[in-house]
């Protein structure tokens, strides 16, 4: 993973493992301002030592101004949680037996429903679609049972919640009411908040999501 900044909180040790200590493996693909519905921007794993017991992380990620926050409860790997096609860092390495499993993050897609230059109609209601998703070979991955969307046009400075329904499993819509073009001159920003059944949760801010034309 490319990343600006990054840091994990709650006791992190990146010391040699120990046979106390797993494997905890992050394929943290942070996205980019602007998504098409089922593109994403791919990322490399990340593997961190995390203690056995089961623990309540917190994962921040920011590139390109986009920001990520992930708050997560890690738990005990098993044996055949890692695929073939990715295994773990460890048995890559040869330095580290021991059994690990992909973190329970959710991630986030969008479909903004923008003109082919990544613009939108000011002064008009404008529906956008995200779809909550996980790491490949999740064991029993959670639902994404809520989602909040909020839009700002003054840079941040003041977020406004927008409606949001539940379309299908994972999926949502919004419906943003575009000001006047000068009333949001430097774009729309989009703070968009999801939390599973497992009571994980992300939070996501794109400070220029698109402009109005």
């Amino acid at each position: 993973m490319t990343v600006e900044t990054a840091k994990e909180t709650n006791a992190m040790n990146m010391n040699a493992p120990s046979p106390r200590r797993r494997k905890g493996a992050v394929a943290a693909l942070v996205t980019a301002a602007v998504f098409a519905l089922g593109c994403s921007v791919g990322g490399d794993i990340v593997a961190y030592d995390l203690p056995a017991e089961s623990a309540r992380y917190t994962f921040e990620a920011e590139t390109n101004r986009v920001k990520t926050v992930w708050e997560y409860t890690s738990d005990k790997p098993t044996e055949g949680e890692a695929s073939e096609l990715q295994p773990c860092m460890g048995e890559v390495l040869g330095n580290n037996s021991d059994a690990c499993r992909p973190e329970p993050l959710i991630f986030l897609k969008y479909d903004l429903n923008l003109a082919l230059d990544n613009t939108a109609r000011a002064g008009d209601s404008h529906r956008i679609t995200v779809v909550g998703y996980y790491q490949e070979r999740l064991t029993a991955p959670p639902t994404v049972t809520s989602l909040r969307v909020e839009a700002s046009f003054d840079e941040g400075r003041t977020w406004r919640p927008v409606t949001t329904r539940a379309t299908a499993k994972n999926t949502f819509t919004a419906e943003i009411k575009h000001p006047k073009r000068q009333q949001a001159a430097e774009g729309v920003a989009l703070r968009i908040s999801a939390t599973d059944s497992g009571g994980n949760t992300v939070t996501q801010t794109m400070p220029e999501a698109y402009r109005l034309r």
